[in-house]
């Protein structure tokens, strides 16, 4: 049995290896690999359908993030099983589409299904594998040859850093798509409308409370009117406006906290507010203002548009739609 400390010893080995495998593909990009990935890039950028990925085993499993990471970053694509291709699925394959097939020895046999249909429709077939003269590596189109490592595995059996280098090149195949085509980070909130991505791409006007729900006084009231409102409103803090409803300052339970031994009933707003309290604007993204609460370390910030107070985000509400 391995000891805990051997453990750690294991560990560093399989990420050096792995590692080893990184650098190697970086290698291989700048060198020999640089026209085919360029090509791969062009080609799919053409496409008028879908990228198909397809593999099988640990490769497949590869394929499916990849498929997904090009999905949600602009580049139509889907997975479909180099086995299940072979019973009907190829089907959902059209001549508009570009196939891209991992299989790091380039020799696995379920996938002439699909090398077969690419050649038999005119399909572009990218393959992504360490094989340059195995069956796949002769029959694409276009080749990301990737370079040959030793796995992180004692045995150099169970996929490790060929996998690793495989999702590797999916990556940079998927941002170098999303940079050709200017896939911005609207269009991003797009293809991701839910979970913690979704709501950072959400914009500050979509959660802000509006209307008669802001905690507003007028400047001059006295304090005790700015408290009512603050144990009301439960937002912690109360916006000071001018006759023109522009805001002007802040009270915050902080300043209540702070002025405790004094009489508030002596005290007017104007005296206790802070002076150019922390905003943001609708088009915000939540994103930024969930950096915005935490680098300031306030619980609440108003929303400001032509100098006036549209709007209240409180942390709660970040928390509530998961952007925390």
């Amino acid at each position: 049995m391995l000891a805990l400390q051997g453990a750690i010893t294991s560990a560093l080995k399989t990420i050096s290896r792995e590692k080893q495998g990184l650098e190697a593909l970086e290698k291989a990009l700048s060198s020999y690999l640089s026209d085919s990935f360029k090509k791969a890039v062009q080609t799919i950028s053409n496409a008028q359908g879908h990228v198909v990925i397809t593999g099988l085993g640990k490769s497949g499993h590869i394929g499916t993030k990849i498929a997904a990471t090009l999905a949600s970053t602009g580049t139509p694509a889907f997975f479909v099983h180099a086995a299940e291709a072979n019973h009907g699925d190829l089907g959902m394959i059209s001549s508009d589409d570009v196939i891209l097939a991992l299989s790091w020895s380039g020799e696995t046999m379920e996938l002439s299904g699909i090398i077969n249909h690419a050649a038999r429709f005119r399909i572009p077939l990218i393959a992504m594998t360490s094989g340059e003269h195995s069956v796949l590596g002769r029959k694409a189109d276009i080749v990301l040859l990737l370079p040959k490592v030793e796995e992180a595995c004692p045995h150099g059996l169970a996929p490790t850093t060929s996998t690793v280098m495989q999702l590797a090149m999916g990556d940079a195949l998927a941002v170098a798509l999303l940079e050709r085509h200017d896939f911005s980070a609207t269009d991003f909130k797009i293809y991701h409308p839910g979970g913690s991505l979704g709501a950072n791409f959400k914009y500050v006007r979509d959660i802000m409370h509006q209307g008669d729900s802001l905690p507003l006084i007028i400047q001059g009231a006295p304090m005790t009117e700015a408290v009512n409102i603050l144990v009301e409103k439960h937002f912690g803090c109360v916006g000071v406006i001018n006759q023109k409803g522009e805001l002007i300052g802040i009270v915050t339970d902080g300043d209540l906290a702070r002025n405790i031994h004094c009489d508030l009933s002596k005290f007017n707003v104007d005296e206790v507010m802070t002076k150019d309290p922390k905003i943001v604007t609708p088009d915000t993204l939540v994103g930024a203002a969930t950096a915005f609460i935490n680098d300031h370390q306030i619980g609440a910030f108003f929303v400001i548009e032509d100098k006036k107070p549209v709007g209240i985000v409180h942390f709660h509400d970040l928390l509530r739609i998961g952007a925390v």
